[in-house]
């Protein structure tokens, strides 16, 4: 009997046993953990594509802005437009009409240019241009001195006298007085282009020698209501603070022709201002104006 309980002992604890080796050997229940090892990792994760980096759009460079002609800057019959310029006064300035300046330059609009915009001043040359030039450079042909010219001037003959009518300029061209009032101020390069006239409102402005109208407005500063004649390729006339224009441009207009009015536009009393240009260089009309009796 002893002998037998002995053995059920031993039965149940080799059954306790086996249970308990059973339990440790039992997988665990629930996601077994992921043993996180750097190498696996970093085999097991996947590994990025690499995408091709965005092109930047080009970096725009700024360059200087080149004005039109500028490759004529310097030249002779071109000039470079300074602040405070108009097409009028270039043209006033270089003896031209400010029309032909606009066409040589292909100015659509007249009253647009800009700071060291380089327009040309000087007719293009051309063939018939060009053997006009020739013609003209060449010596003139020496002639035998006449009799006249050979005989001494008399001994009493007065020095510098003043001639009795202007001089007859190139292609002929001698200028009269443009009005008969006095002359208020006189020719100086500085201060005074020309000459001024007094007078009273609405005294007749004469053309000082037959031309064409190349401009006929208000729009050079100073000037006031203003006619500029081009009489032949050298010469400008301008008569300047009229209240009444008479001629428009492109008008063709005869020596004495009354063109203005005379006014106080754009001055502090009435007065013609009147100049001379020789190829746009103002020069002193006391010395191409017939002395006056």
């Amino acid at each position: 009997m002893k002998l037998m309980c002995v053995r059920h002992g031993l039965a149940v604890l080799c059954a306790w046993t086996f249970l308990a080796l059973s339990a440790c050997s039992t997988k665990p229940h629930g996601p077994v953990p992921v043993e996180d090892r750097v190498a696996g990792a970093a085999a097991s994760r996947p590994v990025p594509i690499s995408q091709p980096r965005p092109v930047s759009s080009p970096v725009a460079v700024s360059t200087p802005v080149t004005m039109g002609g500028s490759e004529n800057a310097g030249k002779s019959g071109f000039y470079s437009v300074r602040s405070g310029d108009t097409l009028t006064k270039i043209a006033l300035d270089h003896g031209q009409a400010w029309r032909d300046i606009a066409k040589w330059n292909g100015l659509d609009n007249p009253n647009v240019i800009e700071v060291d915009q380089v327009l040309r001043v000087a007719p293009p040359i051309t063939e018939a241009n060009a053997a006009k030039v020739a013609i003209n450079s060449r010596p003139a042909a020496t002639s035998t001195p006449s009799a006249a010219a050979t005989t001494p001037a008399p001994q009493n003959a007065p020095l510098n006298a003043a001639p009795a009518v202007s001089p007859a300029l190139d292609e002929g061209l001698v200028f009269a007085w443009p009005h008969p009032g006095q002359v208020l101020a006189g020719f100086d390069e500085a201060k005074n282009k020309g000459l001024d006239f007094a007078g009273k409102a609405g005294d007749p402005v004469l053309a000082a020698a037959e031309g064409k109208v190349v401009y006929a407005g208000s729009g050079l500063r100073g000037y006031g209501n203003l006619v500029i004649l081009k009489h032949n390729n050298t010469y400008l006339t301008a008569y300047a603070h009229n209240q009444t224009l008479l001629v428009k441009e492109d008008q063709a207009v005869a020596k004495g022709q009354k063109i203005a009015e005379m006014g106080s536009s754009d001055a502090d009393r009435v007065k013609l201002h009147f100049e001379i240009r020789k190829q746009g260089k103002p020069v002193d009309p006391a010395k191409l104006l017939p002395s006056r009796p």
